[in-house]
């Protein structure tokens, strides 16, 4: 089980919500949640490692990390405004491994439908 640790915001802000609830999706391996909430175009661009688009692609992505298992995730900060939104915080792995990371995500609409493109820094500390 993934133990999740989020600093709560103000609460009304259905934007961060869901980017609270995709982090926490990605964490525990929840690829039906991540891929019914991105665009069929997404592009996922992993800063320093890769570029995926397509739907098809996010899904192969997803499917070669379900070996990686997440025992914490601490979101430290969500941001949105307008079409974008961004979080921050650790993942940390069942093997020990911690990542800091810091997704920046473009909606494909204001009111936050679903998310048509992710830059992902990633770094291991």
């Amino acid at each position: 089980m993934t133990r999740i640790i989020s600093r709560p915001n103000c609460g009304n802000s259905p934007k961060m919500e869901f980017i609270e609830q995709f982090n926490i999706a990605f964490a525990k391996g929840d690829a039906t949640f991540l891929t019914n909430n991105v665009t069929d175009d997404i592009v996922w661009n992993i800063i320093g490692d890769k570029k995926i688009v397509g739907i098809e692609a996010f899904t192969v992505e997803l499917e070669k990390m379900q070996s990686l298992k997440t025992s914490e995730l601490i979101i430290n900060q969500i941001l949105s405004h307008g079409k974008e939104g961004a979080a921050n915080g650790v993942m940390i792995m069942e093997n020990g491994n911690q990542y800091a990371f810091s997704d920046f995500y473009i909606f494909q609409g204001a009111k936050g439908e679903k998310i048509k493109a992710i830059t992902s820094y990633c770094i291991e500390i």
